[in-house]
């Protein structure tokens, strides 16, 4: 029986698994060419990408130095009232009716002020909340996720979850993956090792 390396089975491991999810990649900086983070007040920052997303099986890759973020998800996912007031940098924010005015369509900057109202430890973040205007689901970058000041950048919308405020309690921390470096180079360097692992059997004897 052929014997794969270790190093490249446990990529092809990981490769596999995710062979059938689709994964979403936000790697670079998210107010690159704006004078958002030097212009005084809160910033909201349109333009995200829309996506289908699959709760069951899709991953968001978010890399480590293009946010400020450490290199692991510290993950929650209730209603803004059970959220950890620290030790965390990815939310899924589950709301009521009474969140917020009921007048007003709840966006990015209403849910951003309820994350901060329950968030004492200053710190860059992620969260995904549902928007009432658009009816759907979007994630969304913040500079501070303690700060009702911090400006944020919408990443994302998911425009196959119209309608369906209630999937957001299937996210779970498994949805993200936060990377030192963007993601292609590392499934090259498992690629990469690969060829190079069959190349090296071929070359040797029979």
């Amino acid at each position: 029986m052929d014997r794969i390396p270790l190093c490249v089975a446990a990529g092809l491991l990981a490769f596999g698994t995710t062979a059938r999810a689709a994964t979403f990649s936000f790697v670079s900086d998210p107010f690159a060419g704006t004078d958002v983070l030097t212009t005084p007040g809160r910033q909201i920052v349109g333009g995200e990408t829309f996506i289908s997303f699959s709760i069951g099986a899709d991953v968001f890759v978010l890399e480590t130095e293009a946010f400020g973020v450490g290199d692991q998800v510290l993950f929650a996912n209730d209603l803004v009232e059970n959220l950890p007031p620290a030790d965390v940098n990815v939310i899924v924010l589950r709301t009521t009716d009474n969140d917020g005015d009921p007048g007003t369509p709840f966006g990015a900057g209403n849910a951003a002020n309820l994350i901060a109202n329950q968030v004492t430890s200053p710190g860059p973040g992620f969260f995904v909340y549902f928007n009432s205007g658009l009816d759907l689901p979007r994630l969304v970058y913040s500079t501070d996720l303690g700060d009702n000041t911090a400006d944020l950048k919408v990443l994302a919308r998911m425009t196959n979850l119209v309608g369906q405020s209630d999937a957001l309690a299937a996210f779970t921390a498994a949805n993200f993956t936060i990377v030192p470096e963007p993601a292609p180079p590392l499934l090259l360097a498992v690629s990469g090792a690969l060829w190079g692992w069959r190349l090296r059997r071929g070359a040797g004897p029979r």
